[in-house]
């Protein structure tokens, strides 16, 4: 059934590959503008890894033994990864934290998402701050689907999101481009060429296939479940393209306004 789902969201992965933003992240102001609206997918990702946490291991007092030592496994290696992962410079870093000092890097703006987390800190409702946020209505819906599926609370359909429709579909392309501008220009790019290398690599060498395990054990030989989890998958790659769509036609109107 695995085999069945990646098939049926071929199409869907294939047109973000191929995505023209990746193009058009051909200056240092296009990719302050790309990471100032990527930053909040990068952030609301690791609420999705939390929420495996929270259903696949034991979390609460007194402990008991997980229902699921597979998935458990899995899901706490990933959380390992995910949440305390390595920086270029040998610190103990979240993948968002890693983004975040990537962007002070290239004084890119970081005073959106940083401002909504000062809500949420406040203890401020997720939907209600999505909603007072000043971000563009593809962001808002990015983050309302996102969590929308965490509230629903189906674990294979959070697993799906997790697994398709994020950092793995950063094309090699777009981190060449970017290595490429490093070089030609005196601003220094490497922690974000860092964070997608090492994004692609962690997918690529150990989440990924953790992560295809792990729907694996969640559907199990449930017929309606494999179905959430494709549906869910077509979901999330749809609203990745619409983030996608919303950001590159920011970008390509900005480049009409300056020249």
């Amino acid at each position: 059934m695995i085999e069945k789902l990646k098939t049926e969201i071929s199409f869907y992965r294939d047109r973000l590959i191929v995505h023209p933003i990746y193009e058009n992240i051909n200056s240092i102001y296009n990719l302050k503008q790309f990471m100032e609206y990527h930053v909040y997918a990068v952030w609301d990702f690791m609420s999705l890894v939390k929420k495996l946490q929270l259903d696949l291991t034991t979390t609460t007092l007194p402990w008991q033994p997980p229902i699921n030592n597979s998935a458990s496994k899995l899901i706490n290696e990933i959380v390992l990864g995910e949440e305390t992962d390595v920086d270029k410079d040998g610190n103990s870093l979240s993948h968002f934290e890693m983004y975040l000092n990537a962007m002070h890097q290239i004084n890119a703006d970081t005073r959106g998402i940083e401002s909504m987390l000062l809500e949420l800190q406040q203890g401020n409702d997720i939907f209600d701050t999505i909603d007072k946020a000043v971000i563009p209505n593809y962001v808002a819906d990015f983050l309302n689907f996102t969590f929308r599926i965490i509230e629903e609370g189906k674990t294979h359909k959070i697993a799906a999101v997790f697994t398709f429709g994020r950092e793995d579909l950063i094309p090699y392309m777009f981190i060449s481009m970017i290595k490429k501008m490093n070089r030609e220009k005196e601003q220094n790019f490497d922690k974000i060429i860092y964070y997608f290398e090492r994004h692609i690599e962690v997918d690529g060498d150990s989440h990924g296939p953790m992560a295809l395990e792990m729907i694996e054990n969640l559907c199990g030989t449930n017929s309606v479940k494999w179905e959430e989890a494709i549906s869910a998958s077509k979901f999330a790659l749809e609203k990745r393209i619409a983030l996608w769509d919303g950001i590159n036609l920011k970008l390509t109107q900005t480049e009409k306004i300056l020249t």
